[in-house]
C-alpha cells in the first residue's frame, strides 16, 4: 500500500534545496546580471560592447564552431560505444562502463596537462607516426583547434554514451524480432527502429555536450592556440586582466542566454518529435 505525501511534507522537504540553490546559485546569477547593468552608475555600456565589440563576435563565432563540432565528434564516438555497449550482457558491460567513467574521476585539467604529453610535438602520437613513416610525418595537434576538440571530446564522452546507452537499453527487443521476420536487414533495423528509439537519449546528451561545451575553460586555455579562445576564456580576460567586471557581466550574460536558447530549441525539437510519432 502506497501513500503519497502532503503538500506541507512536499515543501518542507524541498525548503533546504531552495535554500541551497538560491544562496549559491541564484544570488551569484543576480549578482553577475546587476554588474552587467550597474558600474558605479546604471549603464548598458557593457551591452553596447557586446553587440558590437569586434573581438567578441569573433570569439562567440569560436566558441558555436568549437562547440559544435566538439558535440558532434562526441556524438558520433559515444553513440557507437553506447551501441556497442548495450548489445553486451550486464556482466560484460561493467567493466566497460567503469572505462567510460573514467574521465569523471580525473580532474580537468590534469588530464589537458595529460593531452600535451600526448599530442605535443615529441608526444606519443608524433613519435608514433615518426617511427612509421621514417621520420616525415609530423601532425600539429597543440595549440589548434585539433587539440581542444580531443581534449573537449575526452571529456564530453561520458555525458554522451551515458544517456543513449539508457535509451538502447529501454527498446523493446520484440521490435527487432519482428522485423528481422518481415525481412527487414540489420542496416534497415538501425534507421527504422534503433535510432529514432534511442533520439531521446540523443537529444539529451547533445543537450549536455553542447552546454557543457560552451562554457569550457580549461581545455581552450591550455590546448589551444590564440584563434581558439572560447568566451569563458574572454570572460577570464576581462575579469582578471583588465578588471572590466561590467563587460565580463555582459558577456557571461549573453552565455547564460545561449545555454537557455539551447535549451528552449531542443525542447522544441523533442516536443515535434513526440507528436510526429
Amino acid at each position: 500500500m502506497t501513500h503519497s505525501l502532503s503538500p506541507r511534507t512536499v515543501i518542507t522537504l524541498l525548503v533546504p534545496l531552495g535554500a541551497l540553490l538560491a544562496v549559491f546559485f541564484l544570488w551569484p546569477l543576480a549578482m553577475v546580471g546587476w554588474s552587467s547593468i550597474h558600474d558605479q552608475q546604471f549603464t548598458l555600456k557593457g551591452y553596447a560592447q557586446v553587440l558590437t565589440g569586434t573581438l567578441i563576435h569573433r570569439v562567440l563565432w569560436n566558441t558555436l564552431q568549437i562547440s559544435v563540432l566538439a558535440t558532434l565528434t562526441s556524438l558520433l564516438l559515444g553513440y557507437a560505444i553506447a551501441l556497442h555497449l548495450a548489445s553486451m550482457s550486464p556482466a560484460r558491460r561493467a567493466p566497460y562502463l567503469i572505462m567510460v567513467m573514467l574521465p569523471f574521476w580525473t580532474s580537468i585539467l590534469v588530464k589537458s596537462f595529460a593531452f600535451t604529453v600526448v599530442l605535443g610535438d615529441a608526444g606519443i602520437v608524433n613519435q608514433l607516426l615518426g617511427w612509421l613513416s621514417g621520420g616525415t610525418w609530423h601532425v600539429e595537434m597543440m595549440f589548434n583547434r585539433v587539440g581542444v576538440i580531443v581534449g573537449m571530446t575526452n571529456y564530453l564522452l561520458p555525458f554522451m554514451v551515458l544517456p543513449i546507452m539508457a535509451s538502447l537499453l529501454n527498446q523493446n527487443r520484440s521490435l527487432y524480432l519482428a522485423a528481422e521476420i518481415m525481412g527487414a536487414g540489420p542496416l534497415r533495423v538501425f534507421w527504422r527502429i534503433t535510432l529514432p528509439l534511442s533520439l531521446p537519449g540523443v537529444y539529451a546528451g547533445v543537450l549536455m555536450c553542447m552546454t557543457l561545451s560552451m562554457g569550457m575553460y580549461i581545455t581552450p586555455a591550455l590546448l589551444g592556440g590564440r584563434r581558439d579562445m572560447m568566451l569563458a576564456n574572454l570572460i577570464d580576460f576581462y575579469t582578471r586582466q583588465t578588471l572590466d567586471w561590467n563587460l565580463a557581466s555582459a558577456i557571461a550574460m549573453l552565455l547564460l542566454l545561449l545555454s537557455g536558447l539551447l535549451l528552449w530549441v531542443l525542447g522544441r525539437v523533442q516536443r515535434d518529435d513526440r507528436e510526429a510519432a
